[in-house]
């Protein structure tokens, strides 16, 4: 992996708790073997953002963004980047409702 690489980390559902609509706008209780995880990685010194449809609307967006960063101070004491997209520096995404599809195959794993 490349320094200038990053690692995507779903927030609902993946990182914290998450029990549908009902639940929103909050964010849950942090799932900890992922936390673990994510503190490993920063640990390490690696690129680790959240990854997560929570900032799609501009018009949410900030007050999303802030909920996201407060909620990150208590479980990391640091905020870290936040982000909807994807781009071809992303090395892996863990996400809850993802499909592994093999790569250049079009196969599912």
């Amino acid at each position: 992996m490349s320094n200038s690489s990053w690692t995507a980390v779903d927030l609902d559902g993946t990182l914290a708790v998450y029990n549908g609509h009902a639940q929103y706008p909050e964010i849950g209780e942090p799932i900890q073997p992922m936390v673990q995880r994510v503190w490993a990685w920063l640990s390490a010194g690696m690129d680790v953002r959240i990854f997560t449809a929570r900032v799609a609307d501009p018009e949410t967006a900030e007050v999303e963004r802030e909920r996201i960063d407060n909620w990150c101070m208590k479980v990391f004491n640091r905020k870290l980047p936040v982000t909807c997209c994807k781009d071809f520096k992303m090395d892996v995404l863990y996400d809850d409702r993802a499909v592994h599809v093999e790569k250049n195959t079009g196969l599912i794993k």
